[in-house]
């Protein structure tokens, strides 16, 4: 297996290196010392090189790495020593809290590479938004990335109407996705139905990602001068794979 190791952040070409096959972690292998793969941490100058276009690619191509199980061995020690004195992530994750989603795993980052923020649902909030002017104002993250898995426990919830406690609130998030979504869908629109779930959450992360531009106009503004990109996509639990909606 050919691991892949992200070496230099002076551009795309060089954030993406294939390393020698020789690095390669072979399954229920132990590697030595000496095979253990040294990628440095974010500086400003790095972040600054980059646009919110390139950073895109580097999660696309992050994901088909975990996708591929081409993982590099990271020697995670060093990086906490350096990222102990400052932070520059490329990219701002919202994600749901589901634990079968480990986001820095799945677009193959490490420590110092991404804010994540996550929620059940996926669902935007002022303190969210918040964090997110934050990432991007400022400690110059270049891109928002609001991430909807596939069956969604917190979406099916949303369908079915639970109602406890303070999930109540949290799910009323969520019901402009199920209103939209029977709007659109054609077929059995209940929680047992997989495609009616999986319509649920698209339209649940469209929605999040306009609520994020009608309720910020410090990251709309920074959109509409190309300083950074809002997108969004849905992680497959089988597969593992992101697939990015289009973006403008």
């Amino acid at each position: 297996m050919k691991a892949i190791a992200l070496i230099g952040l002076l551009s795309v070409s060089a954030l993406i290196s294939t390393a020698s096959a020789d690095t390669a972690k072979p399954k229920g292998e132990f590697v030595p010392e000496t095979e253990i793969i040294t990628s440095t941490i974010l500086t400003q100058a790095d972040q600054s090189k980059l646009t919110p276009e390139a950073v895109l690619e580097i999660l696309k191509q992050g994901n088909a790495e975990y996708i591929d199980d081409s993982l590099t061995v990271r020697n995670n020690s060093e990086r906490v020593r350096e990222a102990a004195l400052g932070q520059y992530p490329m990219a701002v994750v919202l994600s749901c809290l589901d634990s079968r989603v480990p986001v820095e795993d799945v677009f193959h980052r490490g420590i110092g590479d991404l804010f994540v923020a996550r929620v059940a649902g996926n669902i935007v909030n002022v303190d969210i938004i918040g964090s997110m002017e934050f990432a991007c104002k400022v400690s110059g993250s270049k891109l928002v990335v609001v991430l909807g898995h596939e069956n969604c426990g917190a979406v099916r919830a949303a369908i079915q109407g639970v109602e406890l406690g303070n999930i109540t609130e949290l799910l009323a998030k969520i019901q402009p996705a199920v209103k939209e979504a029977a709007g659109h869908f054609h077929g059995d629109a209940t929680a047992s139905n997989p495609a009616f779930v999986e319509a649920v959450c698209d339209d649940n992360v469209l929605i999040a990602m306009q609520q994020i531009r009608e309720q910020s106009p410090i990251l709309k503004g920074m959109e509409d001068n190309g300083e950074i990109m809002i997108v969004g996509g849905v992680y497959d639990l089988k597969t593992g794979k992101v697939e990015f909606f289009d973006h403008k």
